[in-house]
C-alpha cells in the first residue's frame, strides 16, 4: 500500500474522532448544536471523502490494471483536503461566537476543499483512462473460443 494511501485512511479515522466528538458534545450540550457544520462536513468531507480517496486511490489503478496517473498529485490531494477541511471546521467552530477570521477561515478553506476535490477527480479520471481494455466475451462472463481450456 502506497503511504499517501495509508495517511488518507488514517486521516479518514481521525475525523471521523473529532465529527463524532463534536456530535457527542451537541447531544450533551444542546446549545453547542450551533456547531452543527462543524460536525458534519468532519464527518462528510473527513471522514468519508478521506476514506473514499483512500481506497479509491488504492483500488482503482488495479482494476483499471494501470498506474496512478499522479501520485505526486495525490499527495498534494492530501495536503490540501485535510488543510482545508481543518480551517473550514475551524470556521464553523467560529463563526457563532463572531470572531474576525472566522469567515477568512471558511472561504480558504472551501476553495482548497474544492481543489483537493478536483485534483482527486482529475487525477483518477486521467488513470481510468489509461485503463486496458478487456476483451468482449470476457467481459461479458464468456471464455474467448481459443482460450485455453
Amino acid at each position: 500500500m502506497e503511504p499517501f494511501v495509508s495517511r488518507f485512511l488514517r486521516a479518514s479515522l481521525l475525523w471521523l474522532v473529532v465529527g463524532t466528538l463534536i456530535g457527542a458534545a451537541m447531544a450533551i450540550h444542546p446549545p453547542w448544536a450551533a456547531y452543527r457544520p462543524a460536525h458534519l462536513h468532519s464527518l462528510l468531507l473527513g471522514f468519508v471523502m478521506m476514506m473514499i480517496a483512500g481506497v479509491a486511490y488504492h483500488v482503482i489503478p488495479r482494476f483499471a490494471v494501470a498506474t496512478l496517473h499522479s501520485p505526486r498529485l495525490a499527495k498534494a490531494h492530501l495536503v490540501i483536503a485535510n488543510l482545508g477541511l481543518t480551517l473550514m471546521v475551524a470556521g464553523f467552530l467560529g463563526r457563532p461566537h463572531g470572531h474576525a477570521l472566522a469567515p477568512l477561515c471558511l472561504a480558504i478553506g472551501g476553495v482548497l476543499s474544492l481543489l483537493g476535490a478536483w485534483a482527486f477527480a482529475w487525477n483518477l479520471w486521467r488513470t481510468l483512462n489509461r485503463a486496458i481494455p478487456i476483451p468482449a466475451p470476457i467481459a461479458r462472463g464468456r471464455p474467448l473460443a481459443n482460450a485455453p481450456h
